[in-house]
Order: structure tokens, then sequence, then C-alpha cells
């Protein structure tokens, strides 16, 4: 009867004991971090390239920060700036200028990281043959631009549109001095598809996304080639919204560097993602490095 008595009464304490402080079903601080770590990246190409590329980022860093990873696309560059000062994304893959941008209106963002392709970066010049233009030797050439129809990709674009203005401007030619009203088409896929229909004779973008639309057979190069290449820059990158360190630690932000500096390309599922991004691998970065890029956004009006 004791026996009895005394196994009801452990029955009736279980749920009480589950619930006290010492109980090992209580929530860890792991556990409390509901929120996700939001990610997101300029729409500067194929949109179902961009949803591939950054849902394969997100699981490879959520396995790596041990913290909930999403990916959230926007619908156009001002949007991706905006989503970043309000804090609705954490972290973002900016050009250079969208990157200045964004760090001027977060105070404490910094760039951590970029491919090592970024801190030589280049745009390329591109022609569609019909034209008959010559490729051109150096950057005083540009001016055999004036009297064609002109397209740079997104008005944000640091490689589809501020370096290749300034480039422009170095070399006397005024966006007056082409041809009709020029244009932006939003993206760089969409400024080589518009190039080739012959929509328009020249357009300006980067040369990593040419360089990987030629090596998978998407461009027709009887139809449009490269005429110029510009001189280097530094252009993509992440940057950070210091607000992380409040929700996962002070040193979170040390820890997502660590995580894209980890990137390897001798592992499958690292060099997936690194070939996406058309690089060998992640290296480090800092606010320092796109002062070039916040002058020249200045002086064209993009950057006030």
């Amino acid at each position: 009867m004791k026996r009895t008595l005394l196994s009801a009464l452990l029955v009736l304490m279980l749920p009480l004991a589950a619930c006290s402080p010492g109980s090992e079903t209580a929530s860890s601080p792991q556990d409390s971090v509901a929120q996700p770590f939001v990610t997101g990246a300029i729409p500067d190409q194929d949109p179902e390239k961009l949803q591939r590329l950054y849902s394969k980022l997100a699981d490879y860093l959520e396995a790596e920060l041990g913290v909930p990873v999403e990916y959230q696309p926007v619908t156009d560059y001002t949007a991706a700036v905006t989503a970043f000062r309000v804090g609705d994304l954490d972290m973002v893959w900016f050009g250079g200028l969208t990157g200045v941008q964004a760090r001027l209106q977060v105070e404490g963002s910094e760039a951590i990281a970029q491919r090592d392709i970024d801190a030589d970066f280049h745009s390329v010049f591109i022609a569609n043959k019909n034209t008959g233009i010559a490729p051109l030797n150096d950057l005083n050439e540009l001016t055999n631009l004036k009297g064609r129809t002109f397209t740079f990709g997104s008005e944000s674009s640091t490689s589809g549109r501020l370096m290749p203005q300034y480039f422009l401007e170095q070399a006397g030619v005024s966006l007056e001095d082409f041809r009709g009203e020029v244009g932006f088409s939003q993206s760089h896929d969409a400024t080589i598809q518009l190039v080739e229909a012959g929509t328009y004779e020249v357009g300006v973008l980067n040369e990593q996304v040419w360089k990987s639309r030629v090596e998978a057979g998407d461009i027709d190069l009887s139809k449009v080639d490269v005429i110029w290449r510009s001189p280097a820059y530094f252009d993509y990158h992440w940057v950070i919204n210091p607000q992380v360190k409040e929700r996962y630690g002070e040193d979170f932000v040390e820890q997502v560097q660590a995580a894209l500096l980890k990137l390897d390309p001798n592992v499958p599922e690292q060099k997936e993602i690194l070939e996406l991004f058309g690089a060998n691998q992640f290296i480090e970065t800092e606010n320092s490095n796109y002062q070039q890029i916040e002058d020249v956004g200045r002086a064209i009006g993009k950057i006030q």
C-alpha cells in the first residue's frame, strides 16, 4: 500500500519537475533564438539563378552558425538598401555603390567579405556586331561611342552604371552624347539580351556575369561581343547590420565572416556555392576599400 501511494505521488510530481528551473527540458539561450538571420542580395541577375544561389548559401550558413537562416529576395536595388536600413535584412550582398549607400544609413554596419575577384573588378562594354564598332584600345577611345544608342544596367549598379559613367566622363563623353535616351535595363542579363537583339547598339555590364554567360553558352557571340574592358575597382561585398550582435551575441559578426571565409572549393557542396558566385574564395574586406565608390557616387549625384 505504501509503495502504491509513493508511486502515485511521484507521478503527480513529474509535471512540476519538468517545469522547474533546473529541468533539463528548460529552454537554453540557443533555443531561445527564434528570429532568423535574414540575408538578401541586389537583384542584378536572373531571379531563378539568385534563388538557387542564396538558398544554398542560407543552408550552409545555418549549419555553420547554428541559427535559422533565410534568404529574402527584393524587387530592386533601392529595395535592398531600404530593407537593410529598416532591419528587415540582416546581411546583404551589395554592389559597391549600394553597399556604401546602405552603410551610410545604418551606423555601425560593416563590410566584412568580398569574393577574390571583387578587389580587382571590371566592367565590359559590349556592342551589337551589326554596328561595326571596332574594339577600343584605351579609355580615350570611348568617344567613338558618341551618337550610338546605349544602355546601362540598373541605375544603382556599380559595374553596370556608376563606374562606367565615371569612365565615360573621364573620356569626355556625357550621357547627352548618346543617340536618344540612355537606357537602364535593370540587370546585367537584360543588358546582354537588349544589345544582342539590337534594341541598343552598345551596353555595359559586369565582367563576371559576361564571362559566366559565355561559358554557359547563353550568348550568341556572332551577334554581340566585348569592345572594351574597364580599369579595375572594388565592387561586390557583404554588409552586415550591427543589430545582429544584440540578437545573437557580440561575436556574431566575426562568426559570420569566418563562415564566409571558410567556404572551401575542395568540398563539393561549398564548391558549388563558390562557382555560383563566380569566385574561388571569399576574402576579408573593410569599409575603407569603397571610398572611391563613395566619391564617384557623390560626384554623379547617387549619394547625397
